[in-house]
């Protein structure tokens, strides 16, 4: 399963999702999706804004972790 971390680096930077969303220039409800871990997929480009946004890697927000 893939464990996203995006809730724990808003909360250590201090951001709000709808900051995020605003900087990344994505959807609201994408941020959302992927703050909740709700997705169920997550585009590309998005998870590229995003880390622009944020100024770190894939890696630093999605994790593979054992069931």
């Amino acid at each position: 399963m893939i464990k996203i971390h995006l809730s724990k680096m808003l909360g250590e930077r201090r951001i709000t999702q709808r900051r995020l969303a605003e900087m990344a220039d994505v959807r609201p409800n994408s941020v959302n999706a992927i703050y909740n871990e709700k997705a169920q997929r997550i585009d590309l480009d998005v998870l590229d804004k995003i880390c622009k946004a944020l100024d770190c890697q894939p890696g630093d927000l999605l994790e593979r972790v054992d069931d």
